[in-house]
């Protein structure tokens, strides 16, 4: 059985979607997306039309969540080539 997910994220267009899905799925969070087809058909972003949610695993919603609000607050940067980040 497969374990249930729930929303952490609602975002407009494809490229937002992409960033965040990465994110997530770049601290070991898997992701999984619903939303209006019109968006990936006719690349239609507007007034709520084409919107996606972004799904993880019910138990790491709230890590998730935490992630996000930091990545929000400008908390993370790309590490630099000695490793030093973050």
């Amino acid at each position: 059985m497969t374990e249930p997910f729930v929303v952490v994220s609602t975002v407009q267009g494809q490229f937002v979607e992409g960033q965040i899905r990465a994110f997530l799925e770049a601290n070991g969070i898997p992701t999984r997306t619903r939303g209006e087809t019109l968006r990936t058909t006719h690349g239609i972003s507007i007034d709520g039309i084409g919107a996606v949610q972004i799904l993880v695993p019910r138990d790491l919603a709230a890590t998730a969540r935490t992630l996000l609000a930091r990545a929000d607050r400008g908390e993370f940067r790309i590490e630099d080539a000695e490793g030093e980040g973050r």
